[in-house]
């Protein structure tokens, strides 16, 4: 798309009626101090969002389904040749200097597989949003509560330089990340890069944890840095679709079976099982649409256990070294 051809890196783009954003989001890429290229994989939108990408130029194939934001990126992945990858949200906006320092970052360091930068939260606008006493984040990387509950590091805090190191993280962000095709061909259980009976949502989490299993490292760099609208907030979750809190509620299953260990269960007992607990008594009283995603749970229990199967028979990365990550406060390890 751009610049001289320093590394060839291939940005997929999966949308859903992302008229208000994708215009800024493509142009953030024109504007990169590496070339890229951009294939666009629509699932069925109604808005003008094909139109705005083909009037720039941007490579689209459209499905006439919805057929799920990991399944688009697999098949966007499938079809192009490149060293690095940025699975990135339409809602998204990039310095443009942010695949460049995210190539030196993962290229510095052999079994770095992904990584990201200081991401801030976007109004609709394509502002950052400050607060009182500076901008506020979205993600500096992901982590793990002994829950099992996965947050964004940093996320709705003011940067005040308190996430200033480059350093290891548990993993990234699915809205914005970079990561090496030698670990995209590693990680792949049955063909597929994300999991796609996940559909969507914490398909980055289980991502991260599959990395981790067979020790590839995720990098923060701050020194990069970019811009996100963020509308799925665990805060908002009576005000989202009941269709992303069902497959929400499925993916926590889903992901527990393929990659927890006994040495995970230990750091995480009792509070996943209370976790467990609350989840269904809220289902139960205030959320019943999202009772289904137990039997779809129950419907993919075989393939499922394949999938861990696999996962655990290529495992490099003991136990202990994986629990350590799961904790009440963000984990990270200086590089």
């Amino acid at each position: 798309m751009n610049r001289s051809a320093r590394s060839s890196v291939f940005v997929s783009i999966v949308t859903r009626n992302e008229e208000p954003f994708l215009r800024r989001c493509l142009e953030s890429l024109d504007s990169q101090t590496v070339k890229v290229k951009v294939g666009i994989f629509d699932n069925d939108s109604c808005d003008q969002t094909l139109d705005i990408a083909r009037s720039l130029g941007i490579s689209t194939v459209r499905s006439k389904e919805n057929v799920g934001y990991c399944r688009g990126h697999n098949l966007n992945l499938r079809q192009e040749d490149f060293e690095y990858a940025l699975l990135l949200n339409a809602d998204t906006v990039l310095d443009s200097d942010y695949i460049e320092r995210m190539i030196d970052s993962l290229s510095a360091n052999e079994r770095a597989g992904m990584a990201c930068g200081k991401v801030f939260r976007m109004d609709k606008d394509g502002e950052k949003i400050k607060g009182p006493a500076g901008y506020l984040l979205d993600t500096t990387g992901i982590y793990f509560t002994p829950t099992q509950r996965h947050f964004d590091r940093g996320s709705n805090e003011e940067d005040l330089g308190q996430y200033d190191r480059v350093e290891y993280v548990f993993g990234v962000s699915g809205a914005i990340l970079f990561c090496k095709r030698e670990m995209i061909e590693d990680l792949k259980v049955g063909g597929e890069f994300l999991d796609e009976d996940f559909f969507a949502y914490r398909e980055d989490a289980d991502l991260a944890w599959r990395a981790q299993l067979r020790g590839w490292k995720a990098v923060y760099e701050p020194g990069a840095s970019a811009r996100h609208c963020r509308a799925v907030l665990p805060a908002r979750r009576r005000e989202l679709e009941s269709m992303i809190n069902y497959h929400s509620v499925k993916n926590r299953y889903l992901m527990r079976t393929k990659n927890m260990d006994w040495a995970v269960w230990r750091k995480c007992f009792p509070y996943l099982w209370l976790r467990d607990s609350g989840i269904l008594a809220y289902m139960s009283l205030r959320e019943r649409s999202s009772l289904a995603a137990l039997s779809q749970v129950r419907q993919l229990r075989s393939q499922t256990r394949e999938k861990r199967r696999v996962i655990q028979g290529s495992r490099t990365v003991p136990g202990d070294e994986i629990a350590r990550w799961f904790s009440f406060r963000p984990v990270s390890f200086e590089i």
